[in-house]
């Protein structure tokens, strides 16, 4: 019922979501949203020793010019990349609402099973990324620029990054068949856990401290990865790293 009344709720939108600006707008906002409170920290963290605790690189710095940077990086690739390809898929494949709601275990399901073929891909792409020299100075470079992450360095990519796996994302729903309110919670959760993993701060209530046995990498693990390079090569979980033999612990 709580799901139904939440779809109901959207679908009371219907003209908005069917708009070509929707998709990206959605996206953009969602991830500002996000960044928003570790940028406050790190506008804090300069003044308050107790924030610093927390950051995992304790002696870097974010400063407004990094901030900006950044930030009109991602909204250049919005604009200039992200928004054409939006309104092409639009003319192509209008969108279209079913009325009814999908079931709580079914959505579950899904969005876990989006989340863990994305994280698969991904690491496949980041790992030939780093391993072949063309593509890591072509197109991923541009990404570790900074090997301190903070929050808005998680869309500080190229073009190519910033559009595979943007595709990634979307057509993962699409071939798992996906109900479209399970699409935009996948959305949510990824832009989330991307954030995360680029915030810079090891907090206690993070969702690797959240996940046993260390499955989950979060901020540390990709941390880590902007500094050594050549490892930690998994957005989210640690068991790709760890059968690659790539998998490199902080306390290593």
């Amino acid at each position: 019922m709580l799901l139904q009344s939440l779809w109901d709720l959207i679908l009371g939108y219907n003209a908005w979501l069917m708009s070509p600006f929707f998709p990206v707008l959605f996206s953009l906002s969602v991830y500002l949203a996000f960044c928003l409170p570790f940028v406050v920290l790190d506008l804090l963290s300069p003044r308050l020793a107790w924030i610093r605790t927390f950051k995992i690189q304790q002696k870097s710095h974010v400063s407004w010019t990094m901030m900006w940077s950044c930030l009109a990086h991602s909204l250049y690739n919005h604009v200039v990349f992200l928004f054409p390809l939006t309104v092409l898929h639009w003319y192509w494949r209008p969108a279209s609402f079913i009325a009814e709601a999908p079931g709580t275990l079914r959505l579950i399901w899904d969005v876990v099973a989006c989340l863990l073929l994305f994280d698969f891909q991904s690491f496949i792409w980041h790992m030939l990324h780093h391993k072949v020299p063309w593509l890591y100075r072509t197109f991923h470079k541009v990404h570790h620029m900074h090997t301190t992450t903070f929050a808005l360095t998680t869309e500080y990519s190229g073009a190519w990054e910033t559009l595979s796996l943007g595709f990634f994302s979307s057509v993962n729903p699409l071939l798992l068949g996906c109900h479209p309110l399970t699409e935009m919670l996948f959305y949510v959760l990824n832009i989330w856990l991307s954030v995360e993993d680029h915030c810079g701060y090891d907090l206690p209530w993070s969702t690797h401290r959240l996940v046993p046995f260390g499955l989950y990498g979060g901020a540390p693990h990709h941390d880590m990865h902007h500094l050594k390079f050549k490892s930690n090569y998994a957005p989210y979980f640690t068991h790709w790293d760890r059968l690659f033999g790539t998998l490199h612990k902080s306390s290593d």
